[in-house]
C-alpha cells in the first residue's frame, strides 16, 4: 500500500474519534483503539476502555464536551506512524453559577500503529495552545479566582478551571505551544517513528 493510500486511512480514523466520541458511539469509537492504547486529556489519563467508560460517566451527569478537527499532518514510518491534527475543544459547564462555553485550541499528537493490516491508536497526547471562557447569557459577569486560575498552564487555564469546578483532578503538566512537555513530546514521536521502544506518562509501547 502507497503512503497517501495509509494517509488517508489515518485521517479517516482520526475523524471517527472525534464523530464516535462526541455522538457516543462507544462500541465504534473502541475500534480505533489497539488493545494498549491511552488517552491523555486533561481530565483523565488511562487505557482507551477506562476513557470510554469516564466519557459514559459525563454523558450521565451533562458534562458536555465537544471536538472539531482541522488541518492534518502525517508521517509514516513503516507500520508506524505519527499524526497531527489542528482541534478544538468545546466544553459547556457552570462556573460560580454561571453558564459558560470553554473553546481550547491546540494539537491532536497521536502515535498509531498497524496491526494485522489495520491501523489502530496506541497513544493520543492533546497539544493544549490556548483558551477562551464566554458566559453564555449576553449579560451575565463572571469574576474568576485569580490563584486558581494562574494554578493552571497557560494554555488550557480556563478549560482547566472549569473541570476542576465540576470536580475533575485536572492533571497540570500538559504539553503546550512551547516548553520542555512539548519538546519532549515531539522526541518521543521522533523515537516511536524511528522504531524504538517508547515510555510516556510511565507507560511503554514498542
Amino acid at each position: 500500500m502507497n503512503d497517501w493510500q495509509d494517509k488517508l486511512l489515518l485521517r479517516e480514523l482520526i475523524e471517527n474519534w472525534a464523530i464516535w466520541r462526541d455522538a457516543g458511539f462507544w462500541d465504534k469509537f473502541r475500534t480505533v483503539w489497539h488493545d494498549d492504547g491511552r488517552m491523555m486529556a486533561t481530565w483523565t489519563q488511562g487505557t482507551a476502555d477506562e476513557f470510554i467508560e469516564m466519557n459514559k460517566q459525563g454523558w450521565a451527569r451533562e458534562v458536555s464536551i465537544l471536538h472539531f478537527l482541522g488541518g492534518f499532518n502525517c508521517e509514516i514510518a513503516g507500520n508506524r506512524a505519527v499524526t497531527q491534527t489542528k482541534m478544538t475543544i468545546s466544553q459547556r459547564g457552570d462556573v460560580h453559577g454561571v453558564l459558560v462555553d470553554v473553546v481550547c485550541t491546540g494539537r491532536f499528537f497521536d502515535f498509531l500503529e498497524k496491526r494485522g493490516g489495520k491501523w489502530g491508536m496506541c497513544l493520543r497526547q492533546p497539544i493544549y495552545e490556548k483558551d477562551r471562557m464566554d458566559p453564555i447569557a449576553p449579560r451575565a459577569t463572571l469574576e474568576l479566582d485569580e490563584t486558581v486560575l494562574d494554578a493552571f498552564p497557560a494554555g488550557y487555564q480556563r478549560l482547566a478551571y472549569l473541570q476542576s469546578q465540576i470536580g475533575y483532578p485536572v492533571k497540570r503538566d500538559m504539553p503546550g505551544l512551547k516548553g520542555p512537555e512539548v519538546e519532549a513530546l515531539y522526541a518521543t514521536g521522533a523515537d516511536w517513528l524511528a522504531g524504538k521502544s517508547i515510555t510516556w506518562a510511565g507507560h511503554s509501547w514498542g
